[in-house]
């Protein structure tokens, strides 16, 4: 395997490279990670101010194109017994709107732009896109081994009346071989008769929000289930869409070495200050 420490900075456990996600992975040696946990831009439902950014596209073919062929680098610089955890939402038509009025309690919920309904599909539909990713995931090689529901018992209401309000969104683990490095005993969870057990497919795991950041962030609890089922003590653990930094400050607790990918400045900033600075 590649000499890891040479894709991390040597004063720290971490380092986040600023740039556009499938460029800078093409810059990565082969099986350099251990492990890959993130949460790309959901389609079509914020808008993050930087041109040709991926969930802007106009075509939901293309946005998934797009994700496979960055997470077709992520295979690329995983190990062979690594394994990629992804969280993905879904999201409906938009029966022909072009905008989205914002919210107070959500500005990025606010859009001058709205993707038309995919071809095939109807106003109000429910789109699928988590299942349409992971299944061309899949057939781009890729093992599908679970789909895990995170519930969030505390999600936000909505309006609809026609429909009950979701609270749950999808995280699938893959792998890129047969067999792969999974720690069954280091996520045992809780059962009923005060012993433990082997952690089951459905999360419940609250929403946390951010002071200082507009866009949801990863739950911490939700990193850590993937990281310590899926990376040893000093293993790389990248993110390609690294956000506000929750899996550099999760693997900094758990005595990982992190590596995060991130195009937007101002998130940039978020993150260093979360994990050099608050180190919380």
């Amino acid at each position: 395997m590649h000499d890891q420490s040479s894709i991390l900075d040597e004063a720290s456990k971490g380092r986040i490279i600023i740039g556009d996600a499938l460029a800078k992975l093409r810059e990565l040696p082969d099986k350099s990670v251990n492990c890959c946990i993130t949460s790309p831009p959901y389609w079509g439902l914020r808008d993050y101010g930087i041109e040709n950014q991926i969930g802007a596209e106009q075509n939901l073919n293309d946005f998934l194109d797009k994700l496979v062929e960055v997470f077709r680098e992520v295979r690329r610089v995983l190990t062979d017994d690594g394994t990629f955890w992804l969280n993905i939402g879904d999201s409906f038509t938009s029966g022909g709107r072009t905008w989205r009025q914002s919210d107070k309690k959500n500005e990025a919920r606010g859009m001058d732009y709205r993707p038309p309904t995919p071809e095939g599909l109807k106003p109000k539909d429910l789109i699928g896109v988590p299942w349409k990713l992971a299944f061309k995931l899949q057939e781009d090689g890729w093992y599908l081994r679970t789909d895990i529901i995170w519930h969030k018992p505390n999600g936000q209401p909505e309006s609809v009346r026609d429909r009950p309000t979701r609270v749950h969104e999808f995280v699938f683990m893959f792998s890129k071989s047969e067999k792969y490095f999974y720690d069954v005993d280091a996520v045992k969870e809780p059962s009923v008769d005060g012993k433990t057990r082997r952690l089951r497919s459905v999360w419940s795991i609250n929403t946390k929000p951010f002071k200082g950041a507009h866009f949801a962030v990863f739950p911490p609890e939700l990193v850590k289930y993937c990281m310590l089922a899926g990376s040893k003590k000093d293993d790389v653990v990248l993110d390609p869409f690294f956000g506000s930094g929750t899996v550099g400050v999760v693997a900094n607790q758990l005595d990982r070495q992190w590596l995060g990918i991130e195009l937007n400045d101002e998130y940039v900033e978020i993150a260093k200050k979360r994990i050099f600075v608050e180190r919380f």
